[in-house]
């Protein structure tokens, strides 16, 4: 097994008059060149906007794009003719392939919008751009895992990549063991909230842990925690 550590307070920050976003991995004004990504994790952006402020139209290709709300309504909007919100609750998902431009505010006027948004580096360049997005009841994520994202049709939004999210909302004293769906993949564990336990080493809220060359992790719960699991390849 091998692992990386990577503490909340050392994440890279950018605040802006109405952004204030911590960076996982070199991103925009943080760069550091021995931490740009976790296999085909690529970015992993923890995002506050303003209300009414957000992300005028700009490109991207060859990105799968994932976008999750933690609290407030996200409003979208797509070259490809997408249009919408995307709530707490919700998980989107654009593969921008060929190259796609979009928009992402927030819809409210009052309040602020928290989301993470995740960047996998596609299984193939030159695809043609799609999106998706589905809404998850909560309360299949609690003391079990959820799947959000992945590779196969009917199993959370599909991702052109050999990856998986899945969520978890766990109670103070239980544990949970993850099993990876494809040997060569690692995984990193984003804790949302909460204290927990992963194979011995002790993480909080906002603190990450890339485990690889393994078959499952074993979590177990200090608090009420909340956490985020994203598999990759680690070679891609």
């Amino acid at each position: 097994m091998k692992t990386i550590l990577h503490l909340a307070k050392d994440r890279g920050h950018n605040q802006f008059s109405w952004l204030d976003s911590f960076h996982s991995f070199s991103f925009g004004q943080y760069y550091n060149p021995g931490n740009m990504h976790f296999g085909a994790l690529r970015v992993l952006n923890d995002d506050t906007v303003a209300p009414g402020m957000g992300f005028g139209r700009h490109p991207h290709n060859d990105m799968e794009i994932v976008s999750i709300p933690l609290g407030g309504t996200l409003e979208h909007e797509d070259s490809m003719g997408s249009r919408g919100l995307v709530a707490k609750g919700d998980v989107q998902i654009m593969s921008a392939g060929t190259g796609v431009e979009h928009s992402e505010f927030n819809h409210s006027q009052t309040e602020e919008v928290k989301f993470l948004q995740v960047w996998i580096f596609p299984n193939k360049t030159g695809l043609v751009p799609s999106y998706g997005q589905r809404n998850f009841d909560q309360l299949g994520q609690l003391n079990q895992w959820q799947t959000l994202v992945s590779p196969n049709d009917g199993e959370g939004v599909k991702i052109n990549q050999n990856a998986w999210f899945s969520r978890s909302k766990l109670d103070k004293g239980k544990s949970l063991t993850y099993r990876l769906h494809t040997e060569g993949n690692g995984v990193y564990a984003f804790l949302l909230s909460g204290k927990v336990d992963i194979e011995g080493m002790e993480l909080n809220t906002r603190d990450a842990l890339g485990l690889w060359e393994i078959e499952k992790i074993d979590i177990s719960v200090t608090t009420d925690a909340e956490i985020l699991l994203i598999e990759v390849p680690m070679e891609f």
